[in-house]
């Protein structure tokens, strides 16, 4: 008897070919290519973007970046309207968006800072809707949690093979870890990849892997590596940053963590990411190393990791072209994703298991508060990065800078801007003195023991106006251009617009 080729299966549809009912084609008859389009254009019209939706980009190369304005500028041109747009941060490159904000293509922004002229523009007034500032940690869980729903995903990357395997080591213009387009390429609806080169498939080690790439487009240029490591992400050699730096590095010898396996990160700013110069010749007196070393990853902490003082490197953001090339030849330099580093909503954060994270401030107040986000002029010009992920999340968190800085006080009655709470810092660190938060009395006894010049935070403040005088209140008019997301999504502070 013969079987039935054709069976009819209530809520089942019938065999009609073995591509029939498959999304791609496979097989032989299959163009292998047919992810790579000819243009950024056509690949926006397949995604199906529409008015009103949200598109977002990763900043890992910081003021080289080339994606962000390319992209923004042909939406202008194709007519789009009203869009969100959700880069995991924006920088001085990015002022060229403005005039699309004014003409409407660009309603609303999430991002972790802003710098330049468009930082000026905003805070001026430039936006009908607030932005939303957010931690890095605190995307992500945005992203977890549908606020920022991202329909379209363009990820600039130096080289990638016909099927999406990409990642930050390869081609020419290499950027290094790509931890935040890993989380926009795991949650966008439809992902685009930029690339300058389009290489041999198997493309190994895939940070941002096939499945999840939609279309691939080939540009000139995606970014230029030189100008990741400027601005917040500088190398110093300011005296005063260096003498800073040391004076850090003693704290951290001395508060109570420095043993044998510690773990550590140092985050931007001069002072912060000089400090791993001070820490080798006290951990080989001491014959301790660290276990392992969160980042922003610079050249200072892969030279320790090569010396053979630092035993992993975790890495979600690569601060140069040292840390870059580490990444791609030391297995023992470890890629993670934003997701992995900070998310709030992670059943393992990364966060949660540093010892000690040295941070930067434009202001910290007398109740331990710390702006990075906005300056003494109340405009904004400044990024939240990882500070309250990390802050949080460390045993101790140890805030490093100036008393002053051009004779306007860094340590303040009131923080302009709050972004990182005061009850998850620690330590501050300047060149008049330490000062060291009531709510850690064990590490105050720790650093008085060794000698080190402790003083209230009182005191400091004291110092600094003395020198410079008490600055004069600063004028806001009612309107807000920006609301501080705290990394759980509560609002923690607001940025209302400058007086004229």
């Amino acid at each position: 008897m013969a079987s039935d080729r054709n069976p009819q299966v209530a809520g089942l549809a019938p065999f009609a070919g073995f591509n029939a009912k498959i999304p791609f084609a496979t097989g032989p008859e299959a163009n292998g290519d047919r992810k790579i389009l000819p243009d950024l254009e056509e690949a926006i019209r397949r995604t199906g973007l529409k008015d009103g939706m949200t598109v977002s980009f990763h900043h890992a190369f910081r003021e080289g970046d080339k994606v962000i304005n390319l992209v923004v500028e042909t939406l202008a041109r194709m007519g789009f309207k009203d869009l969100t747009l959700a880069p995991s941060s924006l920088l001085g490159i990015n002022a060229a968006i403005i005039p699309n904000i004014q003409s409407g293509v660009i309603r609303k922004l999430f991002t972790s800072g802003l710098r330049g002229k468009l930082g000026e523009a905003i805070s001026n007034g430039l936006m009908d809707e607030p932005v939303t500032f957010h931690s890095h940690g605190g995307r992500v869980a945005l992203i977890e949690q549908g606020e920022i729903e991202i329909d379209v995903a363009f990820l600039g990357v130096s080289a990638c093979d016909p099927f999406g395997n990409a990642n930050g080591v390869s081609g020419r213009s290499w950027c290094g870890s790509l931890g935040y387009a890993m989380v926009d390429a795991m949650y966008a609806d439809k992902v685009v990849m930029l690339t300058e080169e389009i290489v041999p498939f198997p493309n190994n080690p895939a940070s941002i892997r096939q499945d999840q790439v939609d279309w691939i487009v080939q540009v000139e240029e995606v970014g230029d590596p030189a100008k990741i490591s400027v601005g917040a992400a500088r190398a110093t050699t300011n005296p005063r940053e260096l003498l800073i730096a040391k004076l850090c590095a003693e704290v951290m010898e001395h508060a109570g963590y420095f043993e044998d396996g510690f773990s550590m990160q140092t985050g931007t700013g001069g002072s912060s990411t000089a400090t791993s110069r001070f820490l080798e010749h006290r951990m080989r007196a001491k014959g301790i190393k660290a276990g392992w070393a969160l980042g922003g990853q610079t050249g200072g902490m892969v030279d320790l990791h090569e010396k053979g003082l630092i035993g992993t490197l975790v890495d979600t953001q690569s601060f140069d072209a040292v840390a870059a090339r580490s990444l791609q030849a030391n297995a023992s330099h470890m890629e993670i994703s934003t997701q992995f580093y900070a998310s709030p909503l992670s059943k393992g954060a990364t966060v949660d298991r540093l010892d000690m994270v040295i941070l930067s401030a434009l202001e910290i107040d007398l109740n331990f508060n710390v702006n990075v986000l906005t300056g003494s002029d109340g405009v904004v010009r400044g990024a939240i990065g990882g500070h309250a992920d990390t802050a949080a999340g460390a045993n101790l968190s140890i805030v490093v800078g100036p008393l002053l800085r051009t004779r306007i006080p860094t340590v303040v009655e009131q923080v302009t801007t709050r972004v990182t709470p005061g009850e998850t810092v620690g330590v501050l660190v300047t060149e008049h003195g330490i000062a060291v938060n009531p709510n850690r009395p064990d590490v105050a006894e720790r650093l008085k023991a060794a000698g080190l010049p402790v003083k209230p935070i009182g005191d400091l403040y004291q110092r600094a106006i003395s020198l410079s005088g008490k600055p004069e209140p600063l004028e806001f008019l009612d309107n807000v251009v920006g609301h501080v997301r705290y990394r759980d999504g509560t609002i923690i502070d607001t940025v209302r617009q400058i007086a004229p």
